[in-house]
């Protein structure tokens, strides 16, 4: 199928491409929690702490170290741990880390003038490639945290019987990377014209064209009775009452005939033969 020039298509709708309200709500969402990873001190929990009461427990980040316990909820920070932090995978999760979060940053700034919500048509280019951004920024998420909780019970502790736990920013960390990959692909897919033009919310000039030309079906036509009565000829309805006097002849009661009233009657009952 030969190409076509993107004045053969045009868009359905005048509104922002669901691809890129997508991306937009994705990517802030997953630069928050990936922020939160960053910079809480939870990578990793340790307890059963030798020499310690039971419920002391040390929380490990990328960039902190803090002592808690169970029963207060002030955590003593700033503690000083040099073998933990000469470890290769926590140098290599706090620069990615960073970078993920600039990078975000940046795709954001590159994809929202290419969306243009305030024209009818957006530039796919510069959306696409802050779609790109914002994707590898999710990847760059992904991989410090992915390596890190695969040599968890590995790196270096202060005693090997310690219980080691997987802190909260391992999660988040997993959940905003997820997020900027999700949100930065689909944004990316816009570069392209794929599906007959469904990613773009576009359409074809002249299917748009037949459509309109088509003979569009005439409405259903549909009787009412009219309400108002009909005026009758004054001559043809005299004829009929007429006409309805001689076919129907209804019997009349008969009065009795009046008797003749005697001047000298006084109540009194008479004979008749008199």
């Amino acid at each position: 199928m030969p190409g076509r020039s993107s004045a053969e298509w045009m868009r359905v709708s005048l509104r922002t491409p669901g691809i890129f309200i997508f991306g937009l709500v994705m990517a802030p969402c997953g630069w928050v929690l990936d922020l939160t990873a960053t910079v809480a001190p939870n990578w990793r929990t340790l307890h059963n702490l030798p020499d310690t009461a039971s419920d002391v427990f040390i929380q490990q980040g990328i960039w902190d170290i803090c002592r808690g316990t169970s029963t207060s909820t002030r955590d003593q920070c700033n503690l000083q741990d040099t073998s933990y932090f000469s470890n290769r995978v926590i140098e290599v999760a706090q620069g990615l880390m960073v970078a993920s979060l600039i990078v975000t940053l940046i795709g954001l700034a590159v994809a929202i003038p290419g969306i243009r919500c305030w024209r009818d048509r957006p530039n796919w280019v510069v959306a696409g490639m802050g779609g790109l951004l914002i994707f590898l920024s999710g990847v760059m998420t992904i991989i410090p945290i992915a390596w890190y909780t695969h040599i968890l019970q590995n790196i270096t502790t202060v005693s090997p019987t310690v219980d080691v736990r997987v802190g909260y920013c391992i999660i988040l960390g997993y959940i905003g990377g997820i997020f900027e990959i999700l949100g930065g692909f689909v944004m990316f897919i816009g570069i392209c014209r794929c599906c007959g033009g469904k990613n773009r919310g576009e359409t074809r000039v002249d299917e748009v064209r037949a459509g309109r030309s088509r003979q569009q079906p005439l409405p259903r036509r549909v009787e009412v009775p009219s309400l108002t009565r009909a005026r009758t000829n004054p001559s043809s309805a005299a004829y009929s009452n007429d006409s309805l006097d001689e076919d129907v002849s209804f019997p009349r009661a008969k009065s009795p005939a009046a008797r003749p009233v005697n001047p000298s009657y006084n109540g009194t009952p008479y004979d008749a033969d008199l």
